[in-house]
């Protein structure tokens, strides 16, 4: 399903020439499938986006070779597909996507959440609820969805685990792709600001047990209304778009 609009593509040049500025000439594989992760992971790349090889290589600075290898990394990890002699787009995802996505993130999440934190581990997740009250006083609820990302990575992050953290990166890119049914934003992501706090407070002063209670009836609220948005088109959607 495609789900982009006409300012999504005016804008996308833009995006990832901007991408391609962050490179400064050190496009290797891993940075452009990183730039690109980025992209989707903000919100920038949505289900349906085509990107073409030629005017993207172009905005990134690098060459086809290289942006080959990075669609085919980030297509195994399930944020692209390439479709025969259309080329490569942004995927969408499944409720079963949905589903797996959020049976990884209770692994990541609950050990990190259960484990010993550094004070500027902590300080990490209280800034991106700051983030997050910030981006809701502008009424920005775009930006409330990315400050929600940077919450959970920096729970993720307070296990000091670098894989632990690079698998949340993919895990974080492929939910935002999720994000697109849900037709009104403030109403989803609202609520979990105040949890968000309530968390935050909670590992600030070591109660990581009522910390992990809570994160555990989040997780299973946001799946819900994320499968409920899906609903059986996502199922019957997942049948083509593999």
């Amino acid at each position: 399903m495609d789900h982009r609009t006409r300012a999504d593509d005016e804008r996308l040049p833009e995006r990832l020439s901007t991408a391609g500025r962050a490179l400064a000439g050190c496009g290797s594989v891993d940075r452009v499938a990183e730039a690109l992760r980025d992209l989707v992971a903000d919100g920038a790349l949505v289900p349906g986006t085509r990107l073409p090889e030629e005017p993207t290589s172009s905005a990134l600075g690098v060459s086809r070779n290289t942006l080959r290898e990075a669609f085919r990394l980030l297509t195994r990890e399930g944020l692209l597909r390439h479709e025969l002699h259309r080329g490569v787009f942004v995927r969408s995802l499944t409720a079963a996507d949905v589903r797996d996505v959020y049976r990884f993130r209770r692994v990541l999440e609950f050990a990190a959440v259960d484990g010993p934190h550094e004070p500027a581990g902590l300080q990490r997740v209280q800034e991106a609820v700051d983030e997050g009250r910030a981006a809701r006083r502008r009424g920005d609820w775009e930006a409330v969805a990315t400050a929600n990302m940077h919450f959970h990575s920096a729970l993720v992050a307070l296990a000091g685990s670098a894989r632990m953290d690079e698998s949340m990166r993919h895990l974080l890119a492929e939910l935002r792709l999720a994000f697109v049914v849900v037709p009104d934003l403030r109403p989803f992501h609202e609520p979990y600001l105040q949890d968000n706090g309530r968390i935050a407070e909670h590992l600030e002063a070591g109660e990581r047990g009522r910390a992990g209670r809570l994160l555990a009836s989040y997780l299973d609220r946001a799946e819900a209304q994320l499968l409920a948005a899906h609903g059986t088109t996502g199922e019957r959607r997942g049948q083509t778009d593999r």
